[in-house]
């Protein structure tokens, strides 16, 4: 595997395109690792600091997450480097969007990422650039569908994304109008922890789980969890944290849902995160669900969630833990030797797989229809991984060698 995975990192990308904000001192890149199958995708992100390199690893991370969520694309990535609190960032956006316009057009597929937002920003200026939809790139490369038959599945993808759930099993409070987009990557976070118990004749019912971060995916995580009957013991944020040993409820867990201000935990007693992030890590628990920023996970807190019995880590960032490799580095293969560690690429392809299942020919768009395609998905993946490995232990280290196999 790691020979594999060192040929698959060190392979350079087939196209990089670098573009210069002529108005300010913005500097973006999309980084396309291959056309595979004609076209690849992947979202756009804006921080300051961000370089080259960032967009490139995510890039490779995409390539391989096609390879669990489909379609059958290329990895491809945007970053641009700009502060997203500036007040010129829409203008910077709109100028970044009409440079790479051609590219969207012919055979790159994008959307939201860390500080750009899908519906009120992707959507909105691609189509003044003259884009029918940030996705359209994909169909053309790789669907290469006729005119009656792209309008239609654009119109199905344009549908589906911002689609406000209806079911009641699926939101936390309809009344709020979530979408799918706000809900499916934790969903995905959750089920693949299901799956994976239940792969191995277990219940995840009464597991006690720590979340990591509290934004969209941490929370949505913590919801479903809840409501599959595992207990959620400690839950650490960047403004703090909460510890119940005997668990919250699913009441207590979706009133926190509900409470979030943006993508913070909000609550009355909530503990400081110094003394949080001092405690949460020795806390009884078989799961631990990163869902914050990439590579925060120590060795140390490893050591110390698995000495009070961790069991399964499911992940809902990319590359949780703090190694500077792209994939596969120091700390995750430490664990991945000691824990049944799912990672990235199956347990957070939510997002992916929706995008992926509304570009096929006229899907279901009902609730249950979207999320159980995703936990179909992941099921499956988590099957794959089963069949080659029927152990406890390197379950990463068997996934990425299934999926870079495809991919070399």
């Amino acid at each position: 595997m790691k020979e594999l995975l060192q040929k698959y990192e060190n392979k350079a990308p087939e196209i990089v395109f670098h573009w210069n904000d002529p108005e300010t001192d913005a500097e973006g890149w999309v980084v396309i690792n291959s056309l595979r199958g004609g076209a690849a995708g992947g979202g756009t992100r804006m921080r300051k600091g961000l370089d080259m390199n960032e967009v490139l690893s995510l890039a490779k991370t995409m390539e391989v997450k096609f390879t669990v969520s489909g379609p059958s694309i290329g990895g491809a990535k945007s970053g641009i480097n700009f502060d997203p609190k500036d007040p010129r960032k829409k203008g910077v956006l709109e100028r970044w969007y009409q440079a790479v316009s051609p590219l969207l057009k012919s055979y790159y597929g994008t959307g939201g990422d860390l500080n750009v937002d899908e519906i009120n920003e992707v959507i909105p200026i691609t189509e003044e650039s003259g884009v029918w939809h940030p996705q359209e790139g994909v169909f053309e490369g790789h669907f290469k569908p006729t005119q009656a038959d792209k309008i239609n599945r654009i119109g199905q993808l344009r549908y589906g994304v911002i689609k406000v759930i209806e079911n009641p099993n699926y939101s936390p409070d309809v009344s709020r109008k979530y979408t799918v987009a706000d809900m499916i990557t934790g969903y995905g976070v959750a089920i693949a922890a299901k799956h994976f118990y239940e792969l191995n004749e277990e219940s995840i019912k009464g597991k006690r789980v720590v979340v990591q971060g509290f934004g969209n995916v941490g929370a949505a995580a913590a919801f479903y969890f809840a409501q599959m009957g595992a207990k959620i013991v400690g839950i650490i944020d960047r403004p703090g944290g909460l510890i119940k040993p005997d668990g919250f409820t699913l009441q207590e867990i979706t009133q926190l849902f509900l409470n979030k201000t943006g993508n913070f935990l909000v609550a009355e007693n909530l503990i400081p995160f110094n003394e949080i992030n001092s405690l949460i890590w020795s806390l009884k628990a078989e799961v631990f669900a990163p869902c914050a920023a990439s590579r925060l996970i120590t060795k140390e807190q490893v050591d110390q969630m698995i000495n009070t019995g961790l069991e399964v880590i499911t992940c809902g960032a990319n590359v949780p833990f703090a190694d500077k490799e792209i994939f596969f580095g120091p700390i995750m293969e430490y664990t991945d030797k000691r824990v049944s560690l799912i990672p990235d690429f199956i347990s957070n392809c939510g997002m992916a797989r929706v995008f992926a299942y509304f570009m096929e020919r006229r899907v279901q768009m009902t609730d249950q229809a979207i999320f159980k395609d995703t936990s179909r998905v992941i099921k499956k993946a988590l099957k794959e991984v089963k069949k080659k490995n029927s152990g406890r232990v390197e379950i990463s280290k068997t996934a990425f060698e299934i999926a870079l196999r495809q991919l070399i």
